[in-house]
């Protein structure tokens, strides 16, 4: 099966989404993104794609700032594991994150393509220790193993 790939303008491939599983004890951070064109609206973990030359700490360090308006620090690669078929990245790699000051807001989607196709409209902490909050994300085929993937490894069940 061919894989697809995200091409950025200067020709290179990000292969890998990193992702902030943004966290207040076992509450979590989502963002919802909503499509300009359909209206369809869904929530992940924030994250994106690394710039050249950007490690993976910084990467994180700048998606969540964009997206949530928070700045974190970056503690532990906490999963990492082959992306759903047909998703655009190879792989997902989940970093736990702590906030450091400041309130989650909905940030911004600084990739023109990006920004051409959804915005970034909402944030909602999530407890993760409640079953039933995950009713939010619970028809999501991308979104809901994610957190029940990271509810398993933090022990937040």
């Amino acid at each position: 099966m061919d894989q697809i790939e995200v091409k950025l303008e200067d020709g290179a491939y990000r292969r890998t989404r990193y992702q902030g599983a943004i966290l207040k004890g076992c509450t979590i951070l989502l963002i919802r993104h909503q499509e300009h064109e359909s209206g369809k609206s869904y929530w992940l973990l924030p994250g994106g794609g690394r710039i050249p030359g950007e490690s993976p700490e910084a990467c994180i360090a700048r998606e969540m700032l964009e997206e949530t308006s928070l700045k974190v620090q970056v503690e532990e690669l906490i999963l990492d594991f082959p992306s759903p078929v047909g998703d655009f990245y190879e792989r997902l790699k989940t970093y736990r994150c702590i906030p450091v000051g400041e309130e989650a807001a909905p940030g911004f989607e600084p990739e023109p393509g990006a920004a051409g196709r959804y915005a970034i409209a909402e944030v909602r902490w999530l407890d993760l220790s409640e079953e039933c909050a995950l009713e939010l994300v619970a028809d999501d085929a991308f979104t809901y193993p994610q957190l029940q993937a990271i509810r398993q490894r933090l022990g937040c069940v």
